[in-house]
């Protein structure tokens, strides 16, 4: 996980700047396309492989986005993040750089 959550956002495509400033997601878009590009930049403030509980995945989104829950939930439904009931999270999906 990068020191910044932030940085997560320093090579953003163009389509997703009106949604994203100064590091923090200002709105989530309503179309599915740039919503899961947007996704797939916060999918790579976790390290493929990592567990994670639930505790330092809220610590890395609320630093993202006002609403981290609803973000959270966006991940795993769009099965960028998988969970177990305990509240253990991985990344399970999105682009490996």
């Amino acid at each position: 996980m990068d020191s910044y959550p932030g940085a997560v956002f320093s090579d953003l495509p163009g389509q997703l700047r009106p949604f994203v400033r100064d590091g923090r997601i200002t709105a989530i878009p309503a179309r599915r396309a740039p919503r899961l590009l947007l996704l797939d930049q916060v999918a790579q403030a976790f390290e493929p492989g990592r567990r994670y509980r639930e505790a330092a995945v809220n610590e890395v989104l609320k630093a993202l986005y006002d609403d981290h829950a609803a973000l959270r939930r966006y991940l795993v439904d769009e099965e960028l993040m998988s969970r177990t009931p305990d509240g253990t999270y991985w990344r399970s999906g999105g682009t490996v750089t």
